[in-house]
């Protein structure tokens, strides 16, 4: 009989917040595979848990995948946990998820803590319609790049930042989006939570550089509210629907 793998969601912080059904799957799962075993050992010590471990990270998730798939169809029912919140949602998992789903293998979703609905339901913003980004690249131009993809998107926008590049992130979308309304959520459920709400100009001033960051963003007001655009020689050409020598006739000839 083929095992099932269980994809368990754990806190982003305050412990208390793990479901009585994830504890329950972690203590019957033959193995438990962990971004980080340090890490994961502190949630299991805490509530009296001792099952075998495996790490399973960014680094070995392509070999780890098949061994762990291999195991679940051989029988045995592994419990996938990141370090926080939702595995496979900006954490690893996607591919072992995937590989047993090719395979027909069972998977079943534990849900719980996710750091950007958390921040979401909490940020004043619409929630009706929305989109999780994610993080953003490390380099400013493909950073900005992306921005600028997401620009006339209508909806709340959801992105996940860490501590050295936040002030970066919320400059570069107050350039490229403009001075829209924004919450960033700081360390949340954590001792020192805080959320920041206000215009994106605003709340770059406020935030300070610790800990883990969620800065949701108001969508695009509309094309008659977007931000001005560069102007440029093509540009007015384009917006006349004139070229080069129909300008030049229009002014200059005689």
């Amino acid at each position: 009989m083929k095992g099932t793998l269980f994809v368990v969601a754990t806190p982003i912080g305050n412990l208390g917040d793990i479901s009585t059904r994830g504890l329950e799957t972690l203590r019957n799962a033959d193995l438990i595979a962990c971004e980080d075993t340090r890490q994961s050992l502190k949630l299991l010590s805490h509530f009296g848990i001792q099952r075998p471990l495996t790490s399973y990270h960014d680094f070995n998730e392509r070999e780890k995948a098949v061994e762990l798939a291999d195991r679940i169809e051989a029988g045995e029912n592994i419990a996938l946990v990141s370090d926080a919140g939702t595995p496979a949602v900006s954490d690893p998992g996607y591919r072992l998820v995937r590989l047993c789903r090719e395979r027909g293998l069972h998977v079943v979703s534990i849900p719980g803590a996710n750091a950007a609905v958390t921040a979401l339901s909490a940020s004043g913003l619409p929630s009706d319609q929305f989109l999780f980004v994610g993080f953003l690249p490390p380099r400013k131009s493909a950073r900005r790049e992306q921005l600028q993809s997401l620009r006339t998107f209508t909806g709340t926008l959801i992105f996940y930042e860490g501590p050295h590049r936040i002030h970066d992130t919320l400059e570069d979308m107050h350039e490229v989006f403009g001075d829209r309304e924004a919450c960033v959520g700081r360390e949340l459920t954590k001792l020192h939570e805080e959320y920041v709400f206000g215009k994106l100009s605003d709340v770059r001033s406020r935030i300070k550089e610790l800990g883990e960051f969620v800065v949701v963003v108001g969508g695009s007001p509309g094309a008659d509210e977007a931000p001005p655009q560069e102007l440029t020689r093509e540009g007015v050409l384009k917006t006349l629907g004139l070229s080069r020598n129909q300008l030049y006739n229009l002014f200059f000839k005689k």
